[in-house]
């Protein structure tokens, strides 16, 4: 056990890997993650990066066993017996070895969340956009699509090399803003690469951030927005139609258990909503914001500065406090 010190968050990770660990017998981080940050009761769940720390200080405590394979990083509780542990491993295996063998799957999972953000689109008429999908109604999505990518500058304005958004939106009101969609199953922190790449891009082509993900922790909105960057969670990962038996052995709780798949690439009334009502009510703002920010996000996006000063200055400039000290012991967040 953690000692009396320690954060209750911290104990409570403990137990939950202990119990998971125990009825799952062996996992990788992401099945640990959906069945620990993602399920149970509201008060019981642990964000990922308290999960991670927890998790390595059991490795390095050897209670937890961590076995590197060609699929990954497996864990598994070190009372377990091995026989048991090789079985398991064994049955999960399979499934990831089955996701790599289909053609383009990665590439083609990605697409599903870029379509769904397509048929979002045109259902409202604030914004008019760059990126269309042009074969949807020729073949299923066993094969990829064929996609119209979004042009790579707009007026002066360029990136470089083969960059691109995902999608451009332009707004009457608020100007252009630039959409990057990560059907992934990871939450994403501000801190990751591709928080940077989204902000390169948008301060190259001057464009509000906005970022489609399954899950997008507290403190990566908490930071992010005050300084423009729009976000959705889609709480789901979407996967293709074409892919239904496998889909299934990818949620199978005794398996990898991905709780959070659904099949298709057909928008939810969560998705819709946000492009019809919410991205039309806040985008004036978040461009407002973003003027005011644009300085300290290219600093980060850029590496200038790593994330703790970035996000030390976010802070200080939103309480309108000196940018280059914390004059208190005790910074008001």
């Amino acid at each position: 056990m953690f000692d009396n010190g320690s954060d209750t968050r911290w104990r409570i990770a403990e137990n939950r890997l202990g119990n998971i660990l125990r009825a799952h017998i062996v996992a990788q981080s992401r099945t640990l993650e959906q069945k620990i940050s993602d399920s149970g009761p509201i008060n019981q769940r642990i964000d990922p990066h308290v999960l991670t720390e927890v998790r390595n200080i059991l490795v390095d405590r050897e209670e937890i066993i961590c076995q590197p394979r060609n699929t990954g990083n497996w864990f598994f509780l070190k009372s377990v017996p091995v026989h048991l542990v090789q079985q398991r491993l064994k049955e999960q295996e399979q499934i990831l070895k089955s996701m790599k063998r289909s053609k383009n799957f990665g590439k083609r999972v990605g697409q599903c969340l870029e379509i769904a953000i397509f048929r979002s689109l045109p259902l409202q008429s604030e914004f008019e956009f760059f990126g269309r999908f042009k074969n949807l109604e020729e073949h299923d999505d066993s094969v990829l699509y064929e996609k119209e990518e979004p042009p790579q500058s707009i007026s002066e304005r360029s990136l470089p090399g083969d960059e691109r958004l995902d999608f451009l939106v332009n707004s009457r009101e608020g100007g252009w803003g630039g959409i990057e969609a990560k059907n992934v199953r990871e939450w994403i922190y501000p801190d990751r690469d591709e928080i940077r790449k989204l902000l390169r891009n948008c301060i190259d082509l001057d464009c509000v951030p906005i970022l489609i993900a399954r899950r997008i922790p507290f403190v990566t909105f908490f930071v992010l927005s005050k300084c423009g960057v729009i976000f959705h969670q889609t709480y789901n990962q979407l996967l293709p139609s074409s892919e239904k038996e496998l889909a299934e052995k990818i949620k199978d709780k005794h398996l990898l258990g991905y709780h959070y798949i659904r099949l298709g690439n057909t928008p939810d009334a969560r998705l819709q909503k946000f492009f019809s009502e919410n991205l039309p009510k806040i985008f004036s703002d978040a461009r407002y914001r973003f003027e005011k920010y644009k300085d300290l996000l290219n600093d980060f996006a850029y590496e200038n500065v790593p994330y703790k000063e970035f996000s030390a200055r976010v802070r200080r400039r939103y309480h309108g406090t000196n940018e280059d000290h914390d004059w208190d012991d005790n910074p008001v967040y």
